[in-house]
């Protein structure tokens, strides 16, 4: 698997990576981004700052980014990047596709991606990925499984999986929802000739939304990379939003409360690769400090107090509009 890649590096941000789904559109969900984006959202102005994010990344040993079909042009904005620094042998790139980005880059559209896990989609996207992202793609995830996705359950997707899967690349699936933990149980059961299809899971879970927890750890256990994403519970867990036990902990530990929102996850033995959606350098470089964030166990249990019922947070996190 590509992610080997990551056991062996030694800097201590590895287990970070970077999501280019609030630079890659420009409307998103997150909490804070009018301030963070400003008003100049073109193309080439997004463009500009999600090279800038990349590098910084890089520069600061983050070694996985993290793509969609539906993020807008993040797949573009990363193959540029990737083509101007050829010097870039070491990270590991993933995608994703079943949602079809349809905002046409603004950000009062009616709607802004459209769900479709059916194998037309998949052959579509997958060809479109390739057109961008070539060898460089590492792993490809369905996004956004649910317990009743068609996925979950239609064997000539799996057969064509399987076979990107038999060429090398690796295949994953991501969930949401507030029945995360049942669709990642439904997909450690997806088997083709025998052998377990997916190879990584992606899925959120922060201080506020904890319900997947178990289900990640029995896919851990089972040999998936995990991948976190939302572990800023879209800005609901940043500065000035943050809940008060949260700045509590972060002012005895003189960090960000982003910085210990994320090293909360890290924590957790099964966490391989936990996502930063940072739309600044400024932002990134707080995030990454989560990599030297130490806990103790008072100040985890304080924090354990956040987590919120599955479907109000979820409720929550739908109604949140497109900034």
């Amino acid at each position: 698997m590509p992610f080997a890649r990551l056991a062996s590096a030694t800097t201590p941000t590895c287990h970070l990576g970077l999501g280019l789904a609030a630079v890659g559109r420009p409307g998103y969900i997150n909490l804070g981004r009018d301030h963070d984006l400003g008003e100049d959202r073109s193309v080439e102005t997004l463009r500009a700052r999600t090279h800038e994010l990349l590098d910084a990344a890089y520069a600061q040993g983050v070694r996985y980014f993290d793509v969609a079909r539906s993020y807008g042009r993040s797949e573009e904005f990363l193959a540029g990047w990737l083509k101007a620094r050829p010097d870039v042998d070491d990270i590991v790139v993933g995608s994703k596709w079943g949602y079809t980005y349809t905002a046409d880059w603004t950000t009062d559209a009616e709607r802004h991606e459209v769900k479709d896990h059916g194998l037309p989609t998949y052959e579509r996207q997958r060809a479109e990925t390739a057109e961008l992202l070539g060898d460089r793609l590492d792993l490809y995830q369905i996004h956004s499984v649910t317990p009743d996705s068609p996925a979950l359950t239609d064997k000539e997707l799996h057969a064509k999986l399987a076979e990107s899967a038999a060429q090398g690349l690796t295949v994953g699936f991501s969930t949401s929802g507030p029945a995360q933990a049942d669709a990642i149980r439904a997909a450690l059961a997806v088997t083709v000739d025998g052998e377990p299809l997916f190879r990584t899971v992606q899925s959120t879970y922060n201080a506020l939304e904890t319900s997947a927890g178990p289900a990640l750890a029995e896919a851990h256990d089972a040999g998936l990379t995990v991948i976190v994403k939302e572990g800023m519970a879209n800005g609901r867990l940043a500065q000035p939003q943050a809940p008060d036990a949260l700045r509590s902990v972060a002012a005895q530990t003189s960090l960000g409360c982003d910085a210990v929102a994320l090293a909360l996850i890290l924590r957790q033995p099964w966490a391989g690769v936990v996502l930063s959606g940072a739309a600044t350098a400024a932002q990134l470089a707080s995030n990454l400090h989560a990599a030297v964030v130490d806990l103790d166990d008072d100040q985890v249990d304080r924090l354990a107090g956040l987590a919120e019922e599955p479907r109000a947070y979820w409720e929550r996190r739908g109604g949140l509009p497109w900034h």
